[in-house]
């Protein structure tokens, strides 16, 4: 069957658009590390200016003219950097940061559909001109000339259309605070949208469905004032700015905290390594692709069923299992090509924070360098694609609450610029990235007030510091004393739990008053197909996840104690570890412990604990399917699994189980070691 030429066009363009991000990933990565690192300058300067370069050319192939026009002026820029004739300075890189922003801007629309405007491109491009012409010893611009570009003074006003996508609450903005922001710039006319509103039986708490289209007008209501009310928002909400007596124009570049869509991988220096063969693979295509891989090794475990023929003849069943032994190594090597298909470093979430640190360091005068690590390390894509959300909260809310200002900093006997770390690596069969900050930390007694005027902890109570410190994932708490831009208004952390533990992952907060905070996440390598060790609990299958297994072990009773008569303890190498009634835990009914039962060690947040099972059956992969999906989430569960013989086993979650052992020893008043 023979495309048409339009077909082909779209395939093209889909490439570009794609391609163009990764670029502007590569000038936004390349021109802070020229701010924050000039004496690799060269190779930097390099490497941006081939990405603008290859923008410029694209854009030229499709006839998008402001594109390659504003591309070329950066290149310009750029060029006098590599020949010498200028040398980076604070005011040229945030110009050419904007000029980013507004490339994505540009770009945005095109993909959209919609035309750019090209006098705001014409302004920018002018803007870049003269920043050279001052470089160079020619005529420069005012220095009042704004880079951003902004209505004419004598506008009548503004007409703001705002209409929020429904996961605007997971986010953390409010839209009610928005619009508070907006009516304080000028006289405003409100007008509320209820097109979207289901009825009062469909609704959701945690879903936005309303829209607005706000008219304002006052010497305040300016197109900069406006962009900074939704600085946090442009990627959650369809926005348009429209002065009233000009034709509908788009924002200039705004400081966006984070690209929308994380680019697939970040490219390569050309003058490091020779350039790698890459080829795009649609997620839906790779979906299907797992779905049958995991429809294959339930068939390869329905096989195995076989193996345990006795009435097959000894030849037959030698036959049988040269077989199902290359099965199973076939199955795995597909698997493993599979998981290496939807595997992406982690740096696709990392690269975006060196700007938004940047940014919102500038926004709350504070000096902050940020330290990454762990770039490398390898994740399930639909992992990757939920954690953006969860790792901006916990940026933001270092910046803004963790560290300090300078003066404060020095007044505690700290440097002036505070650190902030994110780094990520492998630990069993999880992925953990943490946040860490060398800030103020965690307040206790701020907190244990807060949560006794909230009615969360009870005013003759003494709760624990890490039952104090699980305050701050209450809906709702905070600790602010005012409402910022930023943080302040009490939603977040929940959130930041909620999606986490969605994709079957724990966060654990640790945190020293006057030292800094460290919050972990943890989360699953993959959601697809894991490897795992099958045992059985009264007259139940379940399944432990092999990399979260320390060793098997038969109870021996000498080396067995009690903990103040009540918590039982197993000595295991010179150590106390949690024994835990597993069938008791579950609620399995009827179930009893065998005097000669074994234990399975796991490894959980806090350290060891054993699982007491009946016994243990065959280590097998199996694939995981999601209990939320198709039940409901269980405590102590993190999924289920088809065994061969048709039947269902529940996948353990190690870490879930981990802390409800620890939250039994507290009511207890018994102790883990």
């Amino acid at each position: 069957m023979t495309r048409s030429l339009s077909d082909i066009q779209k395939e093209l363009l889909v490439t570009f658009f794609a391609e163009c991000e990764e670029c502007l990933d590569q000038l936004e990565t390349g021109l802070l590390s020229l701010e924050s690192s000039p004496e690799d300058m060269g190779r930097v300067v390099d490497d941006v200016f081939r990405a603008a370069h290859s923008i410029k050319g694209g854009a030229g192939g499709f006839s998008f003219t402001e594109i390659g026009g504003l591309a070329h002026a950066m290149e310009s820029v750029l060029d006098d950097f590599r020949s010498g004739r200028s040398s980076p300075s604070q005011e040229s890189l945030a110009v050419l940061l904007s000029s980013v922003d507004l490339l994505r801007v540009a770009l945005g629309t095109r993909k959209a559909g919609d035309r750019v405007p090209a006098d705001s491109v014409e302004q920018h491009c002018l803007l870049l001109e003269a920043l050279r012409g001052s470089k160079l010893g020619h005529p420069a611009a005012p220095k009042s000339a704004p880079p951003v570009v902004a209505a004419p003074a004598e506008s009548a006003g503004y007409r703001v259309r705002f209409k929020p996508m429904p996961r605007l609450l997971e986010t953390g903005n409010e839209p009610v605070r928005l619009l508070h922001e907006l009516v304080k710039l000028g006289d405003a006319r409100v007008e509320v949208g209820t097109e979207r509103l289901p009825s009062l039986q469909s609704q959701s708490t945690m879903e936005c469905y309303l829209d607005w289209s706000v008219t304002l007008s006052g010497p305040s209501a300016t197109r900069a004032a406006l962009e900074d009310v939704f600085t946090w928002v442009d990627s959650d909400a369809e926005l348009s700015i429209e002065a009233l007596d000009a034709s509908p124009t788009v924002p200039g570049p705004i400081a966006v905290p984070a690209p929308s869509t994380p680019s697939v991988s970040k490219a390569e220096s050309r003058a490091e390594s020779a350039p790698m063969g890459s080829i795009r693979v649609g997620v839906d295509k790779i979906d299907l692709l797992m779905n049958m891989v995991g429809e294959l090794v339930i068939t390869q475990s329905m096989l195995g069923e076989l193996d345990h023929d006795t009435k097959l003849s000894l030849r037959r069943i030698e036959q049988l299992r040269e077989g199902l032994g290359l099965l199973a190594r076939n199955t795995r090597a597909l698997q493993e090509s599979v998981m290496r298909l939807r595997s992406v470093p982690i740096s696709v979430v990392f690269n975006r924070f060196p700007r938004l640190v940047h940014d919102l360091g500038q926004q709350l005068g504070k000096q902050v360098e940020l330290k990454v690590s762990g770039q490398t390390t390898e994740i399930d894509k639909t992992v990757v694609e939920k954690l953006g959300d969860p790792l901006i909260h916990l940026v933001r809310n270092s910046l803004d609450h963790g560290l300090e200002s300078a003066e404060q900093r020095r007044a505690a006997g700290k440097p002036d610029v505070g650190t902030l770390e994110l780094c990520a690596f492998h630990h069993g069969g999880d992925v953990v990235v943490e946040v860490r900050d060398d800030g103020r930390g965690l307040d206790r007694e701020k907190l244990l007030q807060r949560g006794r005027e909230r009615g969360l902890v009870a005013s003759d109570e003494t709760p624990s510091d890490d039952a104090i410190r699980e305050l701050i994932f209450a809906p709702g708490f905070s600790t602010a004393k005012e409402v910022t831009d930023v943080s302040g208004r009490g939603v977040g952390m929940d959130v930041v739990r909620r999606n986490i533990e969605a994709l079957g992952g724990s966060v654990l907060v640790d945190s020293s008053f006057g030292k800094g905070t460290r919050i972990v996440l943890r989360l699953p390598l993959t959601l697809a197909i894991i490897d795992g060790q099958l045992l059985r609990v009264g007259e139940h299958s379940y399944v432990v996840p092999l990399l979260s297994i320390v060793e098997s072990v038969q109870v021996e009773p000498r080396a067995v104690t009690r903990y103040q008569g009540k918590r039982e303890l197993y000595r295991f190498r010179d150590q106390l570890i949690p024994m835990v009634e597993t069938g008791r835990l579950l609620g399995l009914p009827g179930w009893k412990r065998d005097p000669d039962s074994l234990m399975v060690i796991v490894e959980t947040d806090g350290g060891h604990i054993g699982l007491l099972v009946d016994e243990l059956l065959a280590q097998q992969q199996v694939v995981v399917k999601s209990l939320e999906t198709n039940y409901e989430r269980v405590e102590g569960l993190s999924g289920a699994t088809i065994l061969g013989d048709g039947g269902v086993a529940f996948i353990l979650d190690t870490v879930a189980i981990g802390k409800m052992v620890r939250g039994a020893s507290a009511v207890s008043g018994g102790a883990a070691a």
